[in-house]
């Protein structure tokens, strides 16, 4: 991962200093159980306690050999304890400590998501509010459609980001386990007191069942949420740069003094900060089809899945941590401009009100079919010729002998459009 796109709270649990220190959590731990149990001494699990330490170069010289991480890191913890040393890691197997780290480590990181992701979601409520009234196009298909408000396109994101707050909270429950059972899942080497002492302390739960690993659902889970919150953060984005299309200019990102768009054009004022977030949601999902990947493995466990889950994982959280602070900045920082926002209303020549008509020749008896061909040859001409549906309403003989001029000029009625709204933000609570 660039540095740039690392926090530092992330960046503490998912350094290579950051996994080890997670490791020897787990380890003396472990050796905490075992002298509760009565296998290793209080004097000795001082001594254990007071020299554990590990150096990251010392690992990496000793795996030159073994080529195995996991045996270069006890090896070192123990060179530096001493005899004592030789108690870490008893009756473990190399994932009982990778897995219940990587476990610990990504539960941890959850819990900095889920902050990050409730400032969000309290900053769009405040947005919600301040804009719950500025009238802008709805649009389907990218067409214009019928009038909403800004605070309504707002809503849905907030809708949204609460329903991933939710989804954390349910990918946490699955994925705070641990497992110290062994080579296999048995715990032929292990009381299965230690498991439920160690996992107890570090804020775990003890799998149901487990082979030599952790089972990859669980992980699949939290990339899967990882994933949707990425890509509800592309949708912002994605909304931002239409909006700030030149035709549209209805809202754009903020742009702060001496900052330049273009090497060439200095005009410009690009979305730069949306675009980089909606290539970012493309990663996370990419992440997530690696994850899919690694669910299912040989027998009680291969390895396949551990250099995958090196780079995938933390980058995940990395790039999750970022883009919700980024988008956080975005939205705090984004121009609206209402004018523009009624001006491209007012540019719609009264098309957004084809279906008030529509109902409303419905009202006079007039069939459905037939009522919607009168509407729409009348559209049509406002498409084709820039003019004012209203104007060719009025000059369609069919349509004037079911209303008087004042009749229909009071179905062009915007706030007719927004009486029902209210209701809406009732039901998201804001």
């Amino acid at each position: 991962m660039i540095d740039r796109y690392m926090t530092e709270e992330m960046s503490k649990l998912w350094s290579e200093h950051g996994k080890f220190e997670a490791f020897t959590e787990i380890e003396l731990l472990v050796c905490e159980a075992w002298n509760k149990f009565g296998k290793i001494s209080d004097q000795d699990l001082k001594i254990i306690r007071d020299k554990a330490d590990f150096q990251i170069e010392r690992i990496v010289e000793i795996e030159k050999i073994t080529n195995h991480d996991v045996i270069a890191y006890v090896e070192n913890v123990a060179e530096n304890i001493g005899p004592e040393g030789r108690f870490v890691h008893m009756g473990l197997t190399s994932s009982d400590v990778v897995d219940t780290s990587l476990t610990l480590r990504m539960a941890r990181s959850l819990k900095i998501i889920r902050e990050e992701l409730e400032n969000f979601i309290s900053l769009l409520k405040e947005k919600i509010n301040e804009h719950k009234n500025t009238v802008c196009l709805g649009r389907t298909h990218g067409i214009g459609a019928e009038p909403t408000t800004f605070g309504m396109k707002l809503g849905i994101f907030f809708e949204e980001a609460k329903r991933n707050l939710a989804r954390i909270d349910q990918a946490y429950e699955n994925i705070r386990v641990g497992k110290l059972s062994g080579a296999v899942g048995t715990y032929s080497n292990i009381d299965p007191f230690i498991e439920k002492y160690t996992l107890n302390a570090l804020g775990l739960k003890t799998c149901e069942i487990s082979t030599q690993v952790i089972q990859r659902d669980r992980i699949a889970q939290v990339m899967f949420v990882l994933s949707l919150i990425g890509a509800g953060i592309e949708k912002i984005a994605l909304e931002v740069r239409h909006l700030q299309r030149t035709e549209v200019r209805e809202a754009q990102e903020g742009f702060r003094k001496g900052q330049k768009g273009s090497s060439a054009m200095p005009h410009k004022k690009n979305p730069i900060l949306s675009e980089r977030l909606c290539g970012m949601s493309r990663i996370l999902r990419a992440n997530l089809s690696t994850a899919m990947e690694n669910i299912a493995l040989w027998h009680e466990r291969d390895i396949s899945h551990s250099s995958v889950e090196r780079v995938t994982i933390p980058d995940t959280f990395h790039l999750t941590h970022y883009m919700l602070k980024k988008v956080r900045n975005l939205i705090s920082g984004l121009i609206v401009n209402k004018e523009r926002m009624m001006q491209n209303i007012e540019n719609m020549n009264g098309l957004i009100f084809s279906q008030k008509i529509l109902l409303a020749i419905v009202d006079k008896g007039i069939a459905r079919d037939k009522a919607y061909v009168m509407v729409q040859r009348n559209a049509m001409k406002s498409w084709e010729n820039n003019t004012s549906l209203l104007e060719n309403m009025k000059n369609d003989e069919e349509i004037m002998e079911l209303f008087s001029d004042k009749e229909l000029e009071s179905k062009f009625n915007l706030e007719d459009y927004l009486r029902n709204i209210d209701y809406v933000y009732e039901k998201m609570g804001v």
